[in-house]
């Protein structure tokens, strides 16, 4: 089972603010959020898509080094 996270864990794990993961969403940046439920405004983001964001970070650091 993927586990989700809401927009405060979102910022807690990586360090940003909510308003700029938003703006990464918007710019394809970062992963999008998926509907929780059908119809409802609550959002969440899937872990893995979050953890292979901050691994690719990782890496593009690591190819500029």
């Amino acid at each position: 089972m993927k586990k989700l996270l809401r927009i405060k864990d979102v910022c807690i794990d990586i360090g940003l603010s909510k308003s700029y993961i938003y703006q990464l969403v918007s710019n394809n940046q970062f992963p999008k959020p998926i509907q929780i439920v059908e119809g409802g405004s609550a959002k969440a983001w899937v872990a893995t898509e979050v953890a292979e964001w901050v691994d690719q970070r990782i890496e593009s650091r690591n190819e500029a080094a």
